[in-house]
């Protein structure tokens, strides 16, 4: 490694657009979450920032000029917007006298999207990144390091440094009808339906029904598109759905705003209207790479009126008509939500990497993460037998 330098940044706006989208482009895995633009955003806009509990130390390896490697780093003194719940960890610090944050994460603030973590050239370029976030960790004392939704290449480097994994469960629809010569897209929201059993498909298109005869209808746009009103309409539904659960909005208008100037591709927004006026909204992020097949995300919703199956309709139906509509590859749906199912979304695993500073904790985390994977392998099969596909 005496070639190697590594460099730790303040913000990602200290190493080169152009560099960084370079690395997660030749990535097996890339998302539109990692690019340059929306970590960006996401500090610019104030959403992840100190005073928000993600204080960035972005971590680069460097050989000479060249950027071998990168990922984003925080140290974090909460445990809010990460979706791999650690609390019962932090909890059992507190209770023996010991500090859990601050704690270091490599992850995309607020965003439960597996996909790529650490860019690097080679997976020797990868190692000593993971090497580097170990050492790191160690320096500034911090409890443990944690590594969320990554990648397999991720993963494998992570088990190479020895670090713990830990798997979740979320739910993606794919867009694959069974044929009798193999697999091929779904040519249209009825064949989708066609491919399910008698009661899932009897339950969605009741819950359609329920929307449209309350009046409701919806339009979308993509990209440029979409209007400033709509974001602002858009932001208006977000924010009341956070606040009307208690919580301030992680993401803050200004961010969006920005999504609309400098990443308006990636992003695709379902209006729903009953008697000519907005009353919900849904929007969707799509990937940007060209020479990969179409990916729709899950990500945001809000409503200002209430009816009964809108959620669904709005953050299912509406998407999933659109992707078969436009050949997209995949949908995820987000973090958690086994009812998904019934609306095809399929239970996928996503695994996150551990390492713990304190050998005593480390240990018994280990022994809880085997239990949890037994667990977690269970629930899988349970999920299994019960397809909503026709048999």
């Amino acid at each position: 490694m005496n070639d190697y330098v590594i460099r730790v940044l303040a913000s990602p706006s200290d190493v080169s657009p152009q560099a960084w989208n370079a690395l997660l482009a030749a990535e097996a895995e890339p998302s539109p979450f990692m690019r340059h633009e929306y970590l960006s955003a996401l500090h610019e806009s104030g959403s992840a920032s100190p005073a928000s509990g993600w204080t960035p130390q972005f971590v680069t390896l460097w050989r000479g000029k060249r950027l071998e490697a990168a990922c984003p780093f925080y140290i974090k003194d909460h445990s809010y917007g990460e979706y791999v719940f650690d609390w019962a960890w932090a909890n059992a610090y507190e209770q023996h006298g010991l500090t859990y944050y601050p704690k270091a994460v490599v992850a995309v603030p607020f965003t439960p999207v597996p996909g790529t973590r650490l860019l690097a050239r080679d997976a020797q370029s990868r190692t000593l990144l993971v090497q580097a976030l170990v050492a790191l960790c160690k320096q500034e004392e911090l409890s443990s390091l944690h590594l969320l939704f990554g990648a397999d290449a991720d993963i494998a480097a992570c088990t190479e440094a020895g670090l713990m994994l830990r798997n979740t469960v979320q739910f993606h629809w794919t867009n694959a009808a069974p044929t009798p010569g193999g697999e091929t897209a779904y040519s249209d929201f009825d064949a989708f339906l066609a491919s399910l059993a008698h009661d899932k498909r009897k339950k969605i298109r009741q819950e359609r029904r329920k929307v449209a005869d309350a009046g409701v209808s919806f339009r979308w746009s993509r990209g440029a598109d979409i209007s400033a009103a709509d974001w602002d309409f858009f932001y208006r539904c977000y924010e009341r759905t956070y606040r009307e659960h208690g919580n301030p909005p992680y993401l803050t208008r200004d961010f969006f705003q920005r999504m609309a100037d400098i990443m308006p591709e990636a992003w695709l927004l379902f209006i729903a209207e009953r008697n000519g006026k907005p009353m919900a909204a849904s929007l969707i992020a799509l990937s940007t790479q060209e020479d990969e097949g179409l990916v729709a995300y899950g990500r945001y919703w809000g409503a200002l009126e209430r009816v009964d199956c809108l959620h669904f309709e709005a953050c299912y139906y509406q998407p999933l008509a659109w992707c078969i509509a436009h050949g997209a590859k995949r949908f995820e749906g987000g973090a958690q939500g086994e009812h998904k199912m019934a609306r095809a979304l399929m239970p996928v695993k996503t695994t996150s990497a551990h390492w713990l500073a304190h050998p005593a904790f480390s240990d018994a985390v280990e022994r809880f993460l085997e239990r949890e994977g037994a667990g977690i392998e269970n629930y899988m099969d349970h999920l299994g037998e019960r397809s909503p596909f026709r048999t």
